[in-house]
């Protein structure tokens, strides 16, 4: 199974900016789309539901979206049990905080601060953040995650660098 996982999109309604091309190059090869959060617009969750199956969580930017996202979620795909979550408080102390949040999940996913990160938390639990395809902010890149799980193991975990997005979609 292959999972794109997005954050922190801030796609504005009526907004000319989108996801870069590279972006939908990897989508259209998904199973399924993880968004952690700060996805601003219902849109872009119906736009990648046309993808594959999305799970997303709500972002402190989510306004429009309160009620209809959730906080935390878990998922189990491709055998892998996924915890998410938008902001994972402050780097100090994220490893024991999110192994606390989700014990029985070997990978996390969050977002918010647009830094990408892929690395081991406690006990071997997996915490990921694909940083932004969108608003690298102090970043070099603009990014996102990809994954591959099967027979419940993660087979490949992956910051990706996508390119520039365009206000006109080149």
């Amino acid at each position: 199974m292959r999972v794109v996982v997005l954050a922190d999109t801030h796609l504005r309604r009526g907004g000319r900016r989108r996801l870069p091309d590279d972006a939908y190059a990897e989508l259209e090869r998904a199973d399924a789309v993880l968004h952690a959060g700060d996805i601003m617009v219902s849109d872009l969750v119906h736009e990648l539901e046309g993808f594959a199956p999305t799970y997303a969580v709500l972002g402190n930017n989510d306004v429009d979206l309160v009620g209809t996202l959730p906080e935390t979620r878990i998922e189990v795909l491709g055998g892998v049990r996924v915890g998410m979550i938008h902001d994972s408080g402050p780097s100090k102390g994220r490893p024991a905080r999110m192994r606390r949040r989700f014990p029985d999940c070997p990978l996390v996913v969050y977002g918010h601060s647009h830094i990408p990160f892929d690395g081991e938390g406690v006990e071997g639990q997996r915490l990921f953040n694909p940083g932004s395809p969108t608003e690298r902010r102090m970043q070099p890149e603009h990014t996102l995650g990809i994954l591959e799980f099967d027979d419940g193991q993660i087979r490949h975990h992956e910051i990706k660098v996508v390119g520039r997005f365009s206000p006109t979609g080149g």
